[in-house]
């Protein structure tokens, strides 16, 4: 049995703003299509007919599982990782899991957040490698360059064979050894993506880290299930060395190979890849959203919530979303990380929230702030709840604009429709339920001294938060 391992813990700091902590680049429709790059991911996986298993960290756990909801995809396992670890372990968690399902199980490891532009030739790349898979070979897919890239590690290859001997790993070069790599041929592009069978991938692995292999059965055996989640414990896990599968195997194992995969991949990790994965115009213009230029040229515009205009500019990179802009030009594209650093040293909420913050039941949209007030369109999905809670800081009016509500206020239960409300004083209990079939919406009004998120004390919840 083969399972698609699709590691999806990432950030995607250099995507900002559009990528925020809370909602990173993996869940975004970056080309689109109305997919985001995780959905694509498993969509092109649909074929293989096996339910995958996805990795992911805690704070993303219902974003991800509603993007696998919403294209149909129901997974073996849906992994919480307490925190990072890299890949190694994650992918050793992955292992595990087969082996209980399948004892010949192999893994096909998988970045969520690349992008490639032919499925079908991606999935006879796949047949390639499993085939050497099953001989006992650890496979990696090494991308044919197109371009002197100083972004991506190198795999030099034994031979121009379509599977060969890796000769040697080498990190990001700087741009003359790039250009000699382009040269030479036979230097192929690190992708990140691999095939080999589960206990193949433990053996090598306990060769080098050993005691990755063993916490991380623990971590699996003592792990436990929350709702769709797979939580596993979360002491030997932490325990372990944070560790790229590279290092911790690639680099040391004998029985590496290198699939050739042709220049239809891009990870998408920065602004400028966005040219590649899109269609610019005559002038090398790649627009997304409302958009209106005149006399540009080489110039990426994304607009997401309102009307950029932009006239006689050249190589420049304009990024608009509610509550931020993003310019830079495409050679200073890699360094959008440091400014979000520096976001992060003021403590700015952008790096982390956009005004639309998913939540498991839903969604709320910030519509205004002030000194002592807040104002949210809070939409609930049909039969969902949020949990029951109550403020030591604020108080609520809600406003129904589509749908009904079923309120719960202190001792008092009652349905709010359309154009109805109610008041929810500060320290009273309540709870907020769509009892409904299509989408509950209201405007919230919040008033108070304090009005953080985290102005919740929760008495009961359906998924499981404190």
């Amino acid at each position: 049995m083969l399972f698609p391992v699709v590691l999806a813990g990432g950030v995607g700091s250099r995507l900002w703003p559009l990528s925020r902590s809370r909602f990173p680049k993996q869940c975004i429709d970056l080309q689109g299509e109305g997919l985001s790059l995780l959905q694509a991911t498993l969509k092109r996986c649909l074929p293989l007919k096996a339910a995958p298993i996805v990795i992911c960290n805690e704070e993303h756990r219902f974003l991800i599982a509603e993007q696998l909801r919403a294209l149909g995809v129901a997974p073996h396992a849906i992994v919480l990782e307490p925190e990072g670890r890299n890949t190694a372990p994650a992918i050793a968690l992955a292992a595990h899991i087969a082996k209980e399902e399948d004892p010949d199980a192999s893994l096909l490891v998988l970045p969520s957040d690349h992008a490639i532009a032919d499925d079908a030739a991606f999935l006879s790349l796949v047949q390639t490698a499993q085939a050497e898979a099953q001989s006992g070979r650890l496979v990696t897919f090494g991308i044919e360059p197109d371009a002197p890239e100083t972004g991506y590690g190198y795999i030099k290859a034994a031979s121009n064979a379509p599977v060969a001997d890796i000769a040697e790993f080498v990190e990001k070069p700087d741009l003359a050894r790039a250009e000699a790599y382009l040269a030479d041929g036979s230097y192929l592009w690190n992708s990140g993506m691999f095939l080999f069978r589960a206990d193949t991938y433990l053996t090598e692995l306990g060769k080098n880290e050993p005691d990755i292999v063993s916490l991380s059965a623990e971590a699996i055996a003592g792990a436990e299930s929350d709702l769709t989640f797979t939580r596993v414990a979360a002491a030997p896990f932490c325990a372990m060395k944070s560790i790229s599968v590279d290092y911790a195997v690639m680099e040391h194992t004998r029985n590496g190979c290198v699939v050739r995969f042709p220049s239809i991949w891009n990870d998408v990790g920065s602004w400028s890849a966005l040219w590649a994965i899109n269609t610019p115009d005559e002038q090398n213009n790649v627009y997304s959203g409302d958009v209106h230029a005149l006399d540009c040229s080489n110039t990426l515009i994304n607009a997401r919530s309102r009307l950029v205009t932009a006239v006689g500019v050249d190589n420049l990179i304009i990024v608009e979303t509610e509550d931020a802009v993003m310019v830079t030009t495409p050679d200073r594209a890699q360094d959008v990380k440091k400014i979000v650093d520096k976001l992060a040293q003021s403590g700015r909420p952008e790096i982390d929230w956009h005004k639309e913050v998913h939540r498991p039941w839903g969604k709320f949209h910030g519509l205004g702030t002030g000194e002592r007030y807040q104002v949210k369109r809070i939409t609930v999905k049909p039969g969902q709840k949020l949990s029951t809670q109550m403020h030591h800081h604020r108080a609520e009016h809600w406003v129904v604009v589509q749908g009904t509500a079923k309120v719960q206020v202190g001792d008092k239960s009652l349905l709010i429709s359309e154009n109805e409300s109610t008041y929810i004083p500060i320290g009273e209990v309540h709870s907020l339920e769509n009892p409904g079939k299509i989408p509950l919406e209201l405007i919230e009004i919040q008033t108070g001294g304090y009005l953080g998120e985290d102005d919740i004390v929760r008495f009961d919840d359906r998924y499981g938060r404190n």
